[in-house]
């Protein structure tokens, strides 16, 4: 089941990160990330009322420290996705995958068998090549937009995935989505209103209805699957193949968007997909 998540930790996260781009351009920064994590704090709450006092006093520090930590990232991710071109974002976050594994063998020993090991390193390189279409800009690349905050984004991610993982077996998945979901909601809100914009938030959400329900499916749907699988599966594991999102957009653009795909992505397509397949296999095993 734990892989079963994963997979569809990927296909949401595919797609959510499309609608993310569309809607931090449209909406800016904070108030797309309002309406994601809003969305997710009225969705998951009746699934987890009966158990928020209980939890929030036994898990509290715990609670804080994830809450802050995606926050800062998720904001740093927007803006990165705002500002920053596809081609030379992605290629940064396909490092999400070792700073996480990193951070769970340092803070949980979490280890790996060496193949899990190998097929990790493997699925880096492969989505690396996949998401770069060209390896001139990466003379200037600390020169383009929105490269740094990817750069630290991933740091933050990393960490966020962690935590993630980690909460969800302290705690619930659910519990872990939602408490993290409404302090973001929450932050955003009154920055919003301190920013004079709140009437903004109404305004939008009646002329980009769609846009605003789609991304807040996709972000709560993969996070909430990410979570589950972290359960049962490495968090090192799970979040190697929900990260093969980036395989995901790739194929999109070529199928849908008529994105000519180079030589090396088509290489590292394979590589993904190979190590993919492998991973999964080993861990159901």
């Amino acid at each position: 089941m734990g892989v079963l998540f994963a997979v569809t930790a990927l296909f949401a996260w595919g797609l959510g990160d499309f609608l993310i781009q569309r809607s931090a351009r449209k909406f800016g920064d904070w108030l797309a990330l309002f309406y994601v994590t809003f969305f997710a704090t009225v969705v998951l709450f009746p699934f987890v009322y009966k158990d928020v006092a209980r939890d929030v006093i036994a898990e509290w520090p715990l609670l804080l420290l994830v809450s802050t930590v995606i926050f800062v990232a998720a904001l740093l991710d927007f803006e990165a996705l705002k500002e920053g071109k596809i081609s030379v974002i992605e290629p940064i976050y396909a490092m999400e995958i070792p700073v996480t594994a990193i951070i769970a063998l340092a803070i949980i020993n979490e280890t790996l068998a060496p193949v899990q090991v190998f097929l990790i390193v493997i699925s880096v390189l492969g989505l690396f090549l996949v998401s770069t279409r060209s390896f001139g800009h990466f003379k200037k690349m600390h020169l383009e937009k929105g490269v740094w905050y990817a750069f630290f984004a991933t740091i933050g991610m990393g960490l966020s995935n962690f935590l993630f993982g980690y909460g969800s077996r302290a705690l619930d998945p659910l519990m872990i989505v939602w408490m993290t979901s409404i302090f973001m909601a929450t932050a955003c809100f009154l920055y919003l209103l301190i920013a004079g914009r709140a009437k903004e938030i109404v305004y939008d959400f009646r002329h980009h209805k769609r846009l605003i329900l789609n991304v807040g499916f996709f972000d709560t749907l993969a996070w909430v699957t990410y979570s589950y699988a972290c359960l049962t599966i490495p968090i090192a594991i799970a979040t190697s193949i929900s990260e093969a999102y980036i395989v995901l957009g790739a194929i999109l653009g070529y199928v849908y968007n008529k994105e000519r795909l180079k030589v090396h992505q088509f290489l590292g397509f394979f590589l993904a997909f190979v190590a993919l397949i492998a991973l999964v296999f080993l861990t159901e095993k």
